[in-house]
């Protein structure tokens, strides 16, 4: 269980992937499948490491054991035919990929007058909050599309909680992965972390479940 925080936050800031729904897997595929067609080694431990990780940065990791250096030029090709691969099967996804327990907590926290906002790497965010009915729910959208800089850097929370009108610290980011718990941290906010980074106690609240989140803003 979760003791209730004292302090009243204002803002909850949520990663999208891993968070909000579930979209790993087509990841996995995607790159797997670049992979295969480059000749290098790619498995699910590597892909791991590419969680809450750029495009481009997660193109170098599975680039690690490619014989030539590329081009830049060369280089964004390759992000692009990943990224397609990626949407060819994000376009299967509907409503029903929206956990129940997800939705249900969005929905009382937005009955509590919290402001909420997406704060996730992925340039694929809109398509991807269309896709599973999120389309204009949220208060505000910090993604892929409008930082320069990946997780652990603190930028793409630090945009959201600009864009809700709110200071760092009156923000709470949820977060699956250790690096945008990290991220968190070095923004100046709290993290109430699942999955993974909940496992490796990165949060300030480590949490079994989603809607334990409502026990922390109580």
């Amino acid at each position: 269980m979760v003791k209730a925080q004292t302090m009243q936050y204002q803002g909850i800031i949520f990663d999208l992937d891993g968070v909000i729904c579930f979209t790993d897997e087509y990841h996995y595929q995607a790159w797997k499948r670049l992979a295969d067609e480059l000749g290098v080694a790619f498995d699910r431990e590597k892909n791991n490491r590419l969680r809450g990780v750029s495009r481009m940065a997660s193109l170098d990791i599975v680039l690690e054991d490619y014989p030539e250096p590329l081009a830049e030029a060369e280089k964004l090709a390759l992000a692009e035919q990943k990224n397609e691969t990626y949407k060819s099967l994000l376009a299967t996804m509907t409503p029903a990929d929206l956990p129940e327990d997800v939705k249900a907590t969005l929905l009382a926290l937005r009955a509590r007058g919290l402001r909420l906002a997406i704060g996730s790497s992925s340039k694929n965010t809109p398509f991807i909050l269309r896709q599973i009915g999120l389309d204009g729910f949220f208060d505000a959208v910090s993604d892929g599309n409008n930082i320069s800089k990946s997780k652990p850097d603190p930028e793409v929370f630090l945009k959201a909680a600009q864009m809700l009108g709110l200071e760092p610290e009156q923000c709470l980011v949820v977060e699956d992965a250790v690096a945008g718990a990290e991220a968190a941290h070095r923004g100046g906010m709290d993290a109430a972390c699942v999955g993974d980074a909940s496992q490796a106690k990165a949060g300030t609240y480590n949490l079994s479940s989603i809607t334990e989140l409502l026990n922390v803003v109580k």
